[in-house]
């Protein structure tokens, strides 16, 4: 039943509305009925969907993890062999062998990397003083 703004049951207003969905033609109503059931199966697909996008996402996320649990695993054991690799070579210190040293650090291929900073002045500067040391 319905209720008016000041309260009291108005039982004409539901008797109008029972005899406005009657006298609604047939085609009408068999509209409004496939226009519900074609809203339901949509909103049932779109809830299918996204559980399927969730899954998805779930196995893509799980699958990045461990690239980059992978990925970290083989950076650490690289720096663990550089690292070892340096402090053998840092022992064999002997005068004179300075820019030996130097050259081994630097990287003096300038297209070896494009993602890095520009090193070109920085490059050419230890190159000139390799040939041409500084005198005291």
């Amino acid at each position: 039943l319905f209720k008016e703004s000041n309260g009291t049951n108005d039982s004409s207003a539901a008797t109008c509305q029972v005899d406005r969905l009657q006298s609604e033609p047939e085609s009408i109503r068999k509209w409004r009925d496939e226009q519900k059931e074609r809203l339901e199966q949509l909103d049932a697909n779109s809830r299918k969907q996204e559980a399927e996008w969730k899954e998805k996402a779930i196995k893509e996320l799980e699958e990045w993890y461990a690239r980059q649990e992978e990925k970290l695993q083989k950076t650490k054991a690289s720096n663990r062999a550089a690292e070892e690799a340096f402090v053998n070579d840092a022992e064999d210190i002997f005068p004179g062998t300075e820019w030996e040293r130097v050259a081994q650090l630097c990287d003096f291929n300038p297209k070896s990397s494009k993602q890095a900073k520009d090193v070109s002045r920085m490059r050419s500067v230890l190159i000139s003083l390799k040939q041409a040391p500084l005198v005291r």
